[in-house]
């Protein structure tokens, strides 16, 4: 009987079976052979009555063979399949692996990031890094069933859109068909998101790619993954309750340990005052020690900033002097919409923005959004927008805030962020199948590269060259 996974024999004993898997560790003892053979649910040991000449630690193998119980004192309590033995009849080479240039037998902390991302694809080998990919496949799992449960549809929205203001440089993508035109690959799908709600569908969620091109730091690539949501005819506090409901039930389906639920609402100034910052660690030493997860929530923030001289991407959207400090589609509060719509103290206008924060990071960011064209207008105003370059950035959405669209908010938790707090990481770069490395190269393969000068023709694109190339 053919098998398809390890942890499958180990209700065979006294059977044979079939197994596919790759050399875990080979141990070679005169006339005998011990291999440790692994596949996605375990590791298994084989014996073989002889030599294995042509196996070799990572070689991928084929082994037929009898499921035998141990002898009592060889029992590895350790191990799933370690009251069991496979006594090897017959195997297949089905690809030899030559020398490993990185080690997967280790935690994989000793090797230097260039390395580790150049052979990512060994380096996901490593078990430490299969249980952190677990981890998030099954987090995004709850995570949909959550939302599911709760009636969200899940929709795809555009890759391909328009260069706008939200925060961060555009990647561009040049068109072949129009000549000197550019799409903009998208920062989030916030824009999308809202004229989903326009569109009647009333709760939405995508686990969304944004493309950022920020300056880098050790920490951050220009990809990510969030967790997109956004719900019709709420108010911040029907939100914010339904958003948490939705996280405590994932973050509990994965074995997560949370601090305190509800969690606690904490103003923005109060935190500042307190903690000096607005992404704080609530926990004990004690917390620490047992993987606890202390969420909380920020409130009430400045809807604007002064814009950052040095940050050129503010400087570019802030054209008054201010800029906003979270996303320009956000609502003031209520009780400051008269000072918003005037354009009247300025740094007094505080948002309906929330965060969530998570044992020192920020987990994720959302708000209670504009749906009066008023309100968007006066953000742009207040930014020192004209009303014609208001319209060239967002005139989709005037239009469609003047054609019945309800109230409406939404959030994006960061899955990438969710799934290192939850493996107790302190690198994204881990919890990432193929992250980038800190200068930017793709992981595997060799990115950012040189088009060939047909293509650029094609594009209608010029590069104009450098005296030096940036690392």
């Amino acid at each position: 009987m053919k098998l398809q996974t390890i942890i499958e024999s180990t209700q065979k004993i006294n059977e044979t079976v079939t197994l596919n898997g790759w050399v875990d560790t080979k141990r070679d003892h005169g006339k005998i052979t011990f291999l440790d053979l692994r596949d996605r649910t375990g590791i298994v040991q084989c014996v073989f009555g002889g030599k294995m000449p042509d196996v070799t630690p990572e070689s991928v193998l084929q082994i037929t063979g009898l499921v035998k119980n141990r002898p009592e004192k060889m029992i590895n309590t350790e191990m799933e399949t370690g009251s069991i033995e496979l006594e090897i009849t017959d195997y297949t080479v089905v690809n030899k692996s030559s020398e490993l240039p990185i080690p997967v037998n280790t935690d994989g902390r000793e090797i230097n990031e260039e390395m580790r991302l150049r052979y990512r694809y060994l380096d996901l080998r490593r078990e430490r890094m299969r249980s952190i990919m677990k981890l998030r496949s099954d987090y995004t799992r709850a995570m949909r069933e959550a939302l599911h449960k709760r009636d969200f549809q899940e929709v795809e929205t555009p890759i391909l859109t328009k260069s706008t203001k939200e925060g961060s440089r555009d990647f561009v993508v040049p068109s072949r068909h129009h000549a000197g035109k550019f799409y903009a690959l998208p920062q989030s799908p916030q824009q999308y998101k809202q004229l989903l709600m326009t569109a009647g569908v009333e709760r939405y969620f995508q686990f969304a790619r944004c493309i950022r091109d920020e300056d880098l730091r050790a920490d951050r690539g220009y990809e990510h993954t969030q967790v997109d949501l956004e719900v019709s005819f709420v108010n911040r506090e029907e939100n914010m309750q339904l958003i948490e409901e939705i996280v405590v039930e994932a973050i509990t389906a994965v074995g997560g340990k949370i601090k305190e639920v509800p969690f606690p609402r904490i103003d923005y100034q109060e935190a500042m005052e307190k903690y000096g910052a607005d992404k704080f660690d609530m926990r004990t030493e004690e917390d620490k020690e047992n993987g606890i997860l202390a969420f909380a929530w920020v409130i009430n923030f400045p809807f604007f900033k002064k814009v950052d001289s040095e940050d050129a991407a503010e400087v570019q959207d802030g054209k008054s002097g201010w800029t906003f400090t979270h996303n320009p589609f956000s609502s003031p509060l209520p009780e400051h919409l008269e000072w918003h719509l005037a354009g009247q103290n300025i740094e007094q206008i505080l948002t309906t923005q929330y965060d969530l924060v998570c044992n020192g990071y920020e987990a994720g960011g959302g708000s209670i959004r504009a749906h009066d064209p008023a309100v968007l207008e006066a953000t742009y105003r207040i930014m020192g927008y004209s009303e014609q370059e208001t319209e060239e950035n967002v005139g989709h959405m005037l239009e469609a805030f003047r054609l019945g669209t309800p109230p409406h908010g939404g959030i994006a938790l960061g899955l990438d962020r969710h799934i290192m707090i939850l493996a107790g990481e302190s690198s994204l770069k881990e919890a990432i199948p193929f992250p980038m490395t800190s200068s930017g190269k793709t992981a595997v393969m060799d990115a950012p590269s040189a088009l060939d000068p047909e293509q650029l023709e094609e594009l209608h694109v010029s590069v104009i060259e450098t005296d030096s190339e940036e690392a």
